[in-house]
C-alpha cells in the first residue's frame, strides 16, 4: 500500500499488510508511513478496499527510525493498540534524537566538517527540525538478530546497518519474499549517513557489507519501502554494488592528487541518474550529496587509497596512491 509523502521527492512510501499471520486474524503490517493526515487517509482507503480497517493492525514491525516509516506506527499505537517493533540499533540515534528535539544537528555538524558552512546554514534556514516528542516514543519492542513467529508463519529479523544503524530486513524464507525497507531499492540508492546519531562512524562501509550479507540468503522478491517490486533482491544488490565501486572511483577522481574537503569534492561530482551539477541541487539535496561525498570518502581512508586529517574544525582529504 503506497502512502504518500507530500512534497518529498520519493512521492510514496509502500507499506505492506500481511493476512493469514496471526491466531486472532489480525494483520502484521511492515513499516507504518509518515504521520500526516494525507497517509492516515490513503491507509484507511486501501484498508477498506479489502474489508479491512485500523483496528485490524495488531504488529507494526519497522524497519527503521526516519520519519516516514516510523512516525505513523506510533500514531497507530496510540489510537489502536497496535504493538510496534524497531530494530535495537536504532536505540541510540532515538535517545539522541529526543535529547536534541530534534535529528537535523548531527547532519549539521557533518556539513560543517566537511567545509560545507554555507550549504548547513541553507538548510538549517529552510528546513526547520519539526520535532513532536509524541513521534519519537520508543517502540514496545527491540529486535535483535532473531525469528519472528505468527502462527505457523516465521519472519527472520536481519539487520543491515548502513542507510541507518539500527536499519532491519524481514525475510520470509519460505514464500521467497524479502520486505527490504530503505536497504535494497529497486530505483535509486539510498541515502547513506542522514540520521539522528553521533558522527564517526563509516555508515558506507556497513552498508556495503550489509549488501553482501542478502547474498548469503537465498534469492527472494524484493518488496522495497520505495519504489516498484522486483523479483531478484540478488540482481539489485549486485547493480548497487557495481555503482558504489563506480562512485567511490569517480570520488577518488574528483579528489585528484590535492588536499581537499568533502565539500570540493562533492562540487566535483555530477548527482543523481541524470547526472545533475551538484550546484543545480537544492538545499537539502545538497546536504544529501556531501554526507555520501563523505561517506565514500571515509571508505577509500579505510582501503588506504586516501589520508585525513582535521584541521581548523575541517575534514582535509589526500589521496596516497
Amino acid at each position: 500500500m503506497p502512502l504518500p509523502l507530500p512534497n518529498d521527492g520519493l512521492h510514496a512510501v509502500n507499506v505492506y499488510l500481511l493476512e493469514g499471520l496471526t491466531d486472532d486474524g489480525g494483520l502484521v503490517m511492515i513499516d507504518g508511513g509518515w504521520a500526516i493526515p494525507e497517509a492516515r487517509k490513503a491507509l484507511e482507503e486501501a484498508l477498506s478496499a479489502i474489508g479491512r480497517d485500523l483496528d485490524d493492525i495488531n504488529h507494526i514491525l519497522v524497519t527503521h527510525i526516519h520519519r516516514d516509516h516510523y512516525t505513523q506506527a506510533v500514531e497507530l499505537r496510540r489510537l489502536m493498540g497496535a504493538r510496534v517493533y524497531l530494530g535495537a540499533g536504532e536505540r541510540p540515534g532515538l535517545d539522541l534524537l529526543n535529547k536534541l528535539r530534534g535529528g537535523l544537528a548531527c547532519s549539521l555538524k557533518v556539513l560543517r566538517e566537511a567545509g560545507a558552512d554555507d550549504v548547513a546554514d541553507r538548510v538549517e534556514a529552510t528546513y526547520p527540525d519539526r520535532y513532536q516528542a509524541g513521534d519519537w516514543e520508543a517502540p514496545d519492542r527491540w529486535l535483535d538478530a532473531e525469528t519472528l513467529r505468527f502462527g505457523d508463519s516465521e519472519l527472520q529479523v536481519i539487520p543491515t546497518p548502513g542507510h541507518t544503524r539500527g536499519h532491519v530486513v524481514f525475510l520470509d524464507e519460505r514464500r521467497g519474499l524479502l520486505f527490504s525497507g530503505d536497504h535494497v531499492l529497486p530505483r535509486i540508492t539510498p541515502s547513506i549517513g542522514f540520521e539522528a546519531a553521533t558522527p564517526g562512524g563509516r555508515p558506507l562501509a556497513a552498508y556495503l557489507d550489509s549488501l553482501h550479507l542478502m547474498t548469503r540468503y537465498a534469492d527472494a522478491r524484493l518488496l522495497p519501502a520505495h519504489g516498484p517490486v522486483a523479483d531478484s533482491t540478488h540482481t539489485r544488490v549486485a547493480e548497487l554494488l557495481d555503482h558504489h565501486d563506480d562512485r567511490l572511483r569517480k570520488t577518488l577522481a574528483a579528489l585528484g592528487d590535492g588536499t581537499h574537503d568533502a565539500f570540493a569534492v562533492a562540487r566535483g561530482l555530477s548527482w543523481t541518474r541524470r547526472e545533475v551539477a551538484f550546484g543545480d541541487l537544492n538545499a537539502l539535496n545538497q546536504m544529501l550529496a556531501v554526507n555520501e561525498t563523505v561517506a565514500h570518502l571515509d571508505v577509500l581512508v579505510l582501503r588506504g587509497d586516501v589520508t585525513v586529517a582535521f584541521t581548523d574544525g575541517v575534514n582535509q582529504y589526500t589521496r596516497t596512491r
